[in-house]
């Protein structure tokens, strides 16, 4: 009978916990688990994600390495090596020993531009345990039709048409990460060329007029010259920085403030000055020179050529996930047609510092985040911008 009971309460617990895993499998069953499809679709996306990265950021053989055994899984070949005309740069999966025929396959990719189908009779092997018994090798060409390497698919059959055309469309998406990678280090090279070329536009005007306003100082008052010597020094290490794509608005503000101080003392009253800047916004990063030059703008075309006094404003308010800046003058402004138009006075340098700060907010932030001018004949000049609190790549 004891025998009996403990049967049946084993059978019990082996009821329940059957039971227990129906339920669950019902359970998920009910909360959606992903369909065979879905979840291929998912592989695929999330191992092309993996690949990328590494990608982005040049082909090298470091990213070559850490970019194969991805790639290979995009394919499903037995090995896959990324070529140049020299090297494999990487190799994963089977088939290594014969990277010299697969470099050399690659080198004719390269030359003819065109893939090339590798069968058993073109890789001879003495070696009684290789698996490969042919090759997909595919440049990696970019939207100029040039390519600096290729993927070369290890098979461990003929290869198939299936391999054939993964392959193919494998490189033709790898092709694209590497054209991208090449695409943004262009626009860092031109965003520094622009800081260098507002740099050198700005320079020759404020040096000149900054020590000629130092020198009506030095007799007269020397301490006060003292001063705005080391303002001008403060200003220029700040603007001659060798260092950093971006800065904060704080910093870039500090900086103003010099070079406001360094101009009212050649304007005199002449030059009023209105900030109205919301402490969050304090540590917002932006590109470096965007806001200097703005208020150069209002000064030496604005004011310098108005008689009497002049008002410059800058305002940064806080808008919820952006900043809004602007620069005011009442200076004398100009016609709206002929500054869109570019106009004769860009013929010695006007205006070409706010055409070099559109630029580069919109190469940072995107197209949304240009500058916005309201101007007028008579009625100034109002320049305004929109910058994100947060923004991915920019760091102060």
């Amino acid at each position: 009978m004891n025998q009996v009971g403990s049967v049946l309460a084993v059978v019990a617990v082996l009821a329940a916990l059957a039971a227990a895993v129906l339920a669950v499998v019902r359970l998920r069953a009910r909360r959606g688990i992903a369909t065979a499809m879905q979840r291929a679709t998912y592989d695929v996306l999330h191992t092309a994600a993996l690949a990328a990265e590494p990608l982005r950021g040049g082909l090298s053989p470091a990213s070559a390495g850490k970019a194969a055994r991805h790639l290979r899984a995009l394919v499903g070949a037995a090995g896959l090596t990324i070529a140049d005309g020299d090297r494999c740069l990487a190799f994963d999966g089977r088939g290594s020993h014969h990277a010299e025929q697969f470099t050399a396959a690659a080198t004719r990719a390269l030359d003819t531009h065109r893939s090339v189908v590798l069968a058993a009779a073109d890789l001879p092997c003495d070696r009684v345990d290789c698996v490969v018994r042919g090759a997909v090798v595919a440049p990696l060409s970019g939207p100029d039709g040039r390519a600096a390497a290729a993927l070369v698919a290890v098979a461990d059959d003929h290869p198939a048409p299936g391999l054939v055309q993964a392959t193919l469309e494998t490189a033709r998406w790898a092709a694209t990460q590497i054209a991208l990678a090449e695409l943004e280090s262009s626009r860092e090279r031109l965003a520094r060329a622009e800081v260098r070329a507002l740099r050198a536009q700005i320079s020759p005007h404020f040096i000149y007029n900054a020590l000629t306003a130092i020198a009506s100082f030095v007799r007269t008052d020397p301490e006060r010259a003292r001063e705005l010597i080391l303002e001008f020094a403060e200003f220029t290490r700040y603007s001659f920085r060798a260092h950093g794509d971006f800065t904060t608005l704080a910093e870039e503000l500090r900086s103003i403030d010099r070079y406001l101080t360094i101009e009212r003392a050649r304007f005199g009253d002449r030059l009023q000055v209105r900030l109205q800047i919301a402490p969050e916004v304090l540590p917002v990063g932006l590109p470096f020179l965007c806001l200097q030059p703005l208020v150069e703008n209002a000064v030496r075309h604005g004011l310098s050529r108005k008689p009497g006094v002049g008002m410059v404003s800058i305002e940064a308010r806080d808008a919820g996930a952006e900043c809004h800046i602007t620069v005011e003058d009442d200076g004398v402004g100009m016609d709206p047609e002929v500054f869109a138009a570019g106009g004769p006075e860009t013929d010695d340098g006007q205006h070409v510092g706010l055409a070099n700060v559109d630029e580069r907010l919109r190469s940072v932030f995107g197209d949304h985040f240009g500058l916005v001018v309201e101007t007028a004949p008579g009625a100034g000049t109002k320049v305004s911008m929109r910058v994100p609190k947060f923004h991915p790549g920019v760091r102060a």
